[in-house]
């Protein structure tokens, strides 16, 4: 299974440019999936991060991590019980980044629900660009009713 991003859109609050992910694929329901972030030249972090020599900040792979693992959940529970709701998140654990992403390259972000428990869900993620790990983090979510 596979969601493009009008799909995406239909799951997140985010728009751009603060949407990241551009696909979710390789889905198992509620357990897993494959995010792909296109990181493109012309992103809005690159003119300032840095200039002349330009890298997507670690907190932003963070973010596509939290998007990902939001859509996934999103996706898998049952609408009307996420229903004017969001994915917060809640906690960042572990978050390592091992090689600098540099714009004009396909992310692809490998994410893992390790558990729920009611409205709190955790997970783990790596990050890989070419097969490179890039970056690997663990975070915690919640569910919360959209105000």
């Amino acid at each position: 299974m596979k969601l493009d991003k009008s799909e995406i859109i239909n799951l997140l609050p985010h728009r751009e440019p603060m949407l990241l992910i551009d696909e979710l694929r390789d889905i198992k329901k509620l357990k897993s999936a494959t995010a792909i972030m296109n990181v493109k030249k012309d992103g809005f972090y690159v003119q300032g991060h840095f200039p002349d020599q330009p890298v997507m900040p670690g907190v932003l792979i963070v973010e596509a991590f939290g998007q990902a693992a939001a859509a996934l959940t999103a996706h898998g529970i049952d609408k009307k019980t996420y229903e004017n709701k969001l994915v917060f998140l809640m906690s960042v654990e572990k978050a390592r980044f091992r090689n600098p992403v540099i714009p004009d390259c396909i992310l692809e972000l490998k994410i893992e629900a390790i558990r729920s428990h009611g409205r709190v869900w955790k997970y783990k993620g790596e990050a890989f660009v070419e097969g490179k790990k890039m970056a690997d983090a663990q975070w915690s979510a919640t569910i919360v009713d959209r105000k």
